[in-house]
This record gives C-alpha cells, structure tokens and sequence, in this order.
C-alpha cells in the first residue's frame, strides 16, 4: 500500500528553537534581557531617591507597590525570568567563544579590552550573590528580624515603615560597606555591557563608537551616584536620624 507523503507530518527541528541558539539568536536575547534589565534599575532608583522626599513619600511609595498585590509577584517572577535567561545566554555565549578562539569578535574594531570587560563573568557572579543579599536584606527581611515588625501611621492607616527600614539598615558600616562593593560592581558590569550592547547587535560602527561607550559609562556611573547617595546620605549625613526608633 501506497502512504500519501501528505499524510506524514514532516519532522525537523523548529524554526524558533534555531533561531533562538543561533549565534545572532543569542546575541539578541543577551542585548534585549539586558535592556529590560537596565530600564528596571532606572526605575527601582527612580523610585528609591524618594526617601530624600521624606518618610511618606517613601512609604507612599513602597505601599503602592504593595497594593499591587498578585500583579507585583507576576512583575518579580518576570524579571526572575529575565535574569536567568540573561545569565544561561550569556553563558552560552561565552563558550561559542571559547570555542572559536583566537578567532572570537572577528568583526572589526571590537570594543577595546578592559579590566571590566576580562571579568564580565566573574562580577555577574558576585553582582548576583549581592542582589541575592538585597532581596534577604530588605525584601525578604531576613537580615535583621526587626524590620518586620517596624510600623508608622500613612493617611490614618497602619502601614509598613519602609523609610525606617531603610534608615535602620544602612546604620550599620558593614551592611553600608557590602552595598558599595556591590554597587560599584553592578556599574562596572553595566559600563562594558552598555558599551558592548550595540556591537552585540551587531548595529555599530566605528564613527560613533566613542558616542556609546560614553554613553554607556554616563549612565552606568550616574546610577552609581544615585544609588549610594542613599547608604552614604544616612551613614555619614545623618539622613532620617531618630526615623528608625
């Protein structure tokens, strides 16, 4: 008996799965994770240099959030999601260019060779076990017990002391210290991964290289400032003294 080929489903790996581990498919989702990424770091300081508002503008703030309710779990699982896929991508690519040595980034005129850009890996790592320590610190509140309990009156209503917690927990040099080390990683892995995010792409060209890598390294170290104004404002200036009592 004769089969209809019609009849038989062709099989074959699928287009999205190749694309997705071809060199450009992961290239593409490294640039377009990690620009999620940043934009999530503008936003969460944006939201943070509210305490320079005072203690109702940051508590203000911090209870919106909370009044998200399920729709705030579905935005943290979504940059879980974001970061793992960054993290297993970047991977990826770094051995295709183990593999291809000495002929990785044949395209001309890479961006030069840093000491930020030879430990890109290793200060992800750390990078990582510090937001690790963040969401321990201030999130889970497992760091110091005594945030979960810290209250204040918002509009007549009893709502979590954010801007106390925050006072509290960069009164402490060590804390205040590991948050500077982690920060100033955070920007070194920011400055060459925003430098490098349009050759990844593979839309750069040498004309206005200097134009992005400035770039990069501007807002890198701009959200630097903006995010150890907070510990150094409290630890050094006395930003909120008494709020955490």
């Amino acid at each position: 008996m004769i089969k209809s080929s019609a009849s038989s489903p062709r099989s074959g790996p699928c287009p999205a799965h190749l694309w997705i581990f071809s060199s450009i498919g992961k290239k593409t989702i490294v640039a377009v994770t990690g620009i999620l990424l940043v934009l999530f770091v503008i936003g969460h300081l944006i939201g943070n240099l509210t305490v320079f508002i005072g203690p109702d503008a940051l508590n203000a703030y911090a209870e919106k959030l909370h009044s998200l309710g399920p729709i705030l779990w579905v935005v943290r699982l979504g940059l879980l999601a974001v970061v793992g896929l960054h993290i297993y991508f970047t991977m990826l690519l770094w051995k295709e260019n183990q593999k291809a040595r000495p002929k990785k980034y044949i395209a001309s005129n890479p961006v030069g060779t840093t000491v930020f850009a030879r430990t890109m890996r290793l200060s992800g790592i750390i990078v990582l076990a510090f937001v690790v320590f963040h969401l321990a610190h201030f999130t889970a509140r497992v760091v110091d017990p005594s945030f979960q309990t810290m209250t204040t009156t918002l509009d007549g209503r009893q709502v979590h002391n954010v801007y106390g917690m925050v006072v509290k927990g960069f009164s402490n040099v060590p804390v205040v210290a590991i948050y500077v080390v982690g920060l100033f990683l955070l920007t070194s892995h920011l400055s060459h991964g925003l430098s490098s995010l349009f050759q990844t792409l593979g839309i750069t060209n040498t004309r206005i290289r200097k134009n992005y890598e400035l770039a990069g390294r501007t807002l890198a170290w701009l959200l630097f400032l903006g995010y150890v104004s907070i510990p150094i404002a409290i630890l050094a200036l006395g930003l909120g003294k008494g709020a955490a009592q």
